[in-house]
């Protein structure tokens, strides 16, 4: 056979070939390719829409930098800060939906679409896993009368309208710890908006307010100086490290409310990625250093994932709608 023959047997081979592989292509599931890379096998983007410095920052950078070694590439975090959440949280809902960019979605998420404030809500997102959760701690002056939450709740339903309660702005998750206290109790606070939960405790330490309900790491220091008495945390159970602080439960009060975090992905996300994303992160969150890292920081852990996580957060959606309808109303 001449090199001629060979060149012209090879063109009719390669050309009965053609509709065979054509007809294999169409075979194949959308957007499948022949060999599709594992994930990860590149950078992961985490979008943290609170700024750099608070708990929500130090929670995503710490689980981050261990989810790097379970996952076996680089988790970098990103700040998109503005509108109490909704600009880190759009941007991140609108992100491709291949694991790759993945968002810390906060208590805000739960709050700002009954104000009408966000174009975002968690049915945005694929909900993976809740992180932490840090309930909202009624705290006074140490001068104050009330040496109890009973204390306190009695002065309160007899005298509506006359407790000063500071928080960190209008609707902001303390504001509305405070809103659900004062309608648990069936009375009134004159509530007092501050440019953060920090100057909301400044003021109370200068005797300007009469209490604030903030996380119990903001009144920490205070709190152990003697400055401040802790009354109660609003929630179902004490507060690991406030263990000689009585949860509102205990006394009598239904309230349960406080900020959170955790980890969501946009909607569409495949069902492998996602499982993969929890896992990683899971063995990140039970890693020692980083509970221990958490603890010597008062951050208060709480793990959910998959449908508990988004019954979480349907459930803590309802609530404050209820509670914003109230104030709102009034």
């Amino acid at each position: 056979m001449t090199p001629k023959d060979v060149i012209r047997t090879r063109r009719r081979t390669a050309a009965l070939l053609l509709p065979v592989a054509a007809a294999a292509a169409l075979l194949l599931p959308a957007g499948c390719s022949r060999k599709e890379k594992k994930f990860p096998s590149k950078p992961i983007t985490v979008i943290c829409p609170p700024a750099p410095g608070g708990t929500s920052d130090l929670v995503t950078r710490t689980i981050s930098y261990y989810a790097e070694k379970e996952l076996g590439v680089p988790v970098i975090v990103v700040n998109k800060t503005g509108g109490a959440g909704a600009v880190g949280m759009s941007a991140g809902a609108k992100a491709k939906p291949d694991g790759y960019t993945v968002t810390y979605v906060v208590v805000e998420i739960a709050i700002l679409p009954h104000r009408g404030l966000a174009p975002v809500s968690y049915d945005d997102f694929d909900l993976l896993f809740r992180i932490n959760h840090t309930p909202a701690a009624l705290t006074v002056n140490s001068g104050a009368p009330w040496k109890s939450f009973r204390d306190f709740a009695a002065y309160a339903a007899a005298n509506p309208g006359r407790i000063r309660v500071g928080n960190s702005g209008a609707f902001s998750i303390w504001h509305l710890a405070a809103a659900r206290l004062e309608q648990s109790l069936g009375t009134d606070f004159l509530h007092i908006p501050h440019k953060g939960a920090a100057p909301a405790v400044k003021s109370l330490l200068g005797g300007h307010i009469d209490a604030v309900t903030v996380a119990p790491a903001e009144v920490q220091t205070n709190v152990e100086a003697g400055k401040l008495r802790m009354l109660a945390v609003l929630d179902e159970e004490r507060d690991p490290n406030f263990p000689d602080v009585p949860a509102a439960a205990e006394t009598g009060s239904a309230v349960s409310v406080g900020a959170w975090g955790g980890m969501a992905a946009p909607k569409g996300t495949p069902e492998t990625v996602k499982k993969t994303l929890i896992e990683g992160f899971r063995k990140a969150y039970d890693n020692p250093e980083f509970q221990k890292k958490m603890k010597n920081q008062s951050v208060r852990l709480g793990w959910l994932d998959g449908e508990d996580f988004l019954a979480f957060v349907r459930e803590q959606s309802e609530g404050f709608r209820k509670t914003i309808e109230k104030l709102e109303i009034r």
